[in-house]
């Protein structure tokens, strides 16, 4: 509620106290409207539309003059505060807020500081698929490139040949290993020594500093020499500490791996589970290597070994997009790659499997990755990006009211703003390629250009035919992710309409309608979807929980390979045929096996609402009065702060909004005629 409403209703509530309407001898009349006195109505008019109260001087000019004329509220109106309190306005309108609607599972991070002792890395879960654990990144001290003349961090237990840093295809190999304590080992230090004040507890003995000089402990705990394969050189601090490291003995996966399996010189090399059964998820752990399998035999695909985090080591290379002046940074050297497939398999490494694939890296500039915040740039990407996106449709809702333009051309103009997250994120989709499934709005050479780092600039371009006002920014197809919340959406935002079911008792439940696919024609549901189906058919070529066009050429209304897949049960095709029609559950459906999910069960009307896209809606709807009214209604309860009254209804809401239609459907004409309206101005 307008704040100058809601401080203000309770006074003039007491003024009305104990008044009745005026009668006349022949029936009742209306009483004069009582208005309010100027120097509340300038309050009024300061609250609502500059979100503040007059200035002495604006009390002062007001009182000399003895009225608010017309051209000071115009001049409101022009006002910067009254465009940043429509933006408002429109925030709230459109729920531009696609905060919780996209991935931010932190799976394509980048964590670290880039510097010489914590390279950056993804260490959410795809360090998993990368290293062999959840939450570890590469070596940051051996350098990938010459990993071969680096010092090596278990030389007691790797081999003396010569260490392989890439494969034939160069991607990047392991360059040292840790024993896994997350989930499998115990780990002791072995360079403790007691203290010399027994209360206190034991110290490190910095002569204790590698696994052979652990075997020759005089006191305290010694590195039995059999162990010497499961003596691993962690990191404490910078430094490397020999630990004896052994199969978990609480945990129930590795508490029963009891029996030491031995190998010709009489050195442990595996621990096996005592008695195994057919139900044994772990029998055994073998000792931690640079050694890889390929993922089910597959040449090119890597398997880390279980129990072991298998790192890569460090690259260095230019600051990354989000802090192109920055200074080069280590970067891990699966991150660092910039491959577009993988060499071995030839799968794309420009969709969201990426970040599980060895070879594939983050890309140029780091572009399919994000960062959190370091010491260098404190925008977390996920985060700009994100803003930007929730400010796009506000901006074309206030290039539409600068302009005085129609006001509807909020919902079709192709015209839009980018600031530098989105510049960078539009020109190249590729871009946070697992946090985002988007197109560009327009040609990369179209868009404007603007760095990262630049979220306060914004730049108007133009964007593709298909485009359509608000209707088709990621803001929108985000925040409604699906076409029926689309359309739920726009009903309630700009027709005023809810779909409420009907009283109207359903069949019993085993009647036939109730299982129809189609919830158009489907028993009860067909009260609301029969206006749903067909009209979520405008947002048929923008894909679901997405904001990608489902551009024609590469997405045909018909795919005979997504058909040929479907007949033949292979419902993922490769991953190819996401957005059609895989299965069938009835005779109607299988007509559509191969076909575009948006044409399941269309008309030939429906068919080309598809084609037609929301700017076929918005141009159909224009023709019946209901948009008009509905911006009525909106403006009505945003400056007086409560909903029309069925009287009001009947008394403005007809007039103003064929007054609204006839001025061009110009929004600050409709709010003029309302603050300078009777109904703005008594007292009630």
């Amino acid at each position: 509620m307008p704040l100058a409403r809601s401080v203000l209703a309770p006074l003039a509530a007491a003024l009305l106290l104990g008044s009745t309407p005026a009668l006349a001898e022949d029936g009742p009349v209306c009483a004069p409207v009582t208005k309010v006195p100027l120097e509340r109505y300038l309050r009024q008019l300061s609250l609502d539309l500059l979100g503040r109260p007059p200035t002495v001087e604006e009390y002062t000019a007001v009182r000399a003059k003895g009225e608010v004329s017309v051209e000071d509220v115009r001049s409101m109106m022009n006002s910067e505060e009254f465009y940043t309190r429509m933006r408002g306005y429109h925030r709230a309108l459109l729920w531009s807020n696609v905060s919780g609607s996209v991935n931010n599972n932190g799976n394509y991070r980048l964590y670290g500081k880039g510097d010489a002792t914590e390279a950056l890395s993804m260490r959410a879960n795809s360090s998993i698929q990368l290293r062999g654990a959840n939450g570890v990144g590469c070596d940051s001290y051996i350098p990938q490139e010459s990993c071969a003349t680096a010092p090596r961090q278990d030389p007691h237990a790797e081999p003396t040949t010569t260490k392989a840093c890439y494969d034939e295809r160069g991607v990047p190999l392991p360059v040292s290993w840790d024993y896994d304590t997350i989930s499998y080992y115990q780990c002791n230090r072995l360079d403790l020594v007691p203290n010399e004040d027994p209360t206190k507890d034991p110290v490190p003995d910095l002569a204790i500093n590698s696994c052979e000089a652990a075997t020759n402990k005089k006191v305290g705990e010694r590195l039995d020499p059999k162990y010497m394969y499961f003596c691993d050189m962690r990191r404490v601090g910078t430094a490397l500490v020999p630990h004896l490291c052994k199969p978990h003995p609480t945990k129930g996966s590795t508490s029963a791996l009891t029996v030491e399996e031995t190998d010709s010189a009489g050195k442990v090399v595996a621990f096996k589970h005592a008695n195994p059964t057919n139900t044994t998820t772990l029998t055994r752990l073998d000792r931690c290597s640079l050694t890889m399998t390929p993922r089910n035999g597959v040449v090119g695909t890597y398997v880390p070994q279980r129990g072991c985090i298998q790192r890569e080591g460090y690259v260095t290379r230019p600051a990354p997009f989000w802090d192109i002046n920055g200074p080069e940074v280590r970067i891990c050297a699966i991150e660092a790659q910039e491959r577009s497939v993988n060499p071995w398999t030839l799968e794309s490494c420009t969709t969201s499997r990426f970040n599980n694939d060895r070879s594939c890296g983050c890309g140029e500039r780091m572009r399919r990755c994000e960062n959190v915040a370091t010491s260098t740039t404190a925008a977390v990407t996920h985060s700009s990006r994100v803003s930007a996106i929730n400010a796009e449709p506000e901006l074309i809702a206030d290039s539409v009211l600068r302009n005085d333009e129609p006001y509807f051309n909020i919902l079709t103009t192709r015209r839009s703003f980018v600031n530098g997250p989105l510049s960078e994120l539009y020109r190249d989709p590729q871009q946070g390629v697992g946090v985002f499934s988007l197109s560009s709005p327009a040609p990369a050479e179209s868009m404007p250009v603007l760095p990262f780092a630049d979220a306060n600039t914004w730049r108007e371009y133009v964007r593709g035919p298909q485009h359509s006002g608000v209707l088709t920014t990621p803001a929108w197809l985000y925040r409604f992710p699906t076409q029926r919340a689309r359309v739920s959406h726009f009903y309630s935002a700009f027709l005023c309409k809810a779909f409420v079911p009907s009283n109207n008792r359903p069949p019993p439940a085993e009647d036939a309608c109730n299982r129809d696919n189609n919830l158009a024609t489907r028993c009860a549901c067909k009260d609301c979807h029969a206006t749903i189906e067909p009209t979520g058919a405008h947002w048929g070529r923008f894909a679901e929980r997405a904001a990608l066009y489902l551009e024609p050429s590469r997405f045909p209304r018909f795919d005979p390979k997504c058909y040929d897949c479907a007949i033949a049960g292979n419902t993922s095709c490769g991953g190819e045929c996401s957005q059609y029609v895989m299965q069938a559950y009835d005779e109607g459906g299988a007509r559509f096996l191969g076909t575009l999910t948006s044409y399941l069960y269309r008309n030939d009307e429906e068919e080309k609402n598809i084609e037609g896209g929301p700017q076929a809606l918005v141009q159909r709807l224009m023709q019946g009065g209901d948009l008009e009214r509905c911006a009525v209604r909106r403006i009505w309860e945003e400056f007086l702060g409560r909903p029309m009254s069925a009287q009001e209804q009947v008394l403005y809401l007809e007039q103003f909004a064929a007054d609204f239609a006839a001025d061009n459907h110009r929004l600050k004409g409709l709010i003029e005629r309302l603050l300078l309206s009777d109904a703005y101005r008594r007292i009630d």
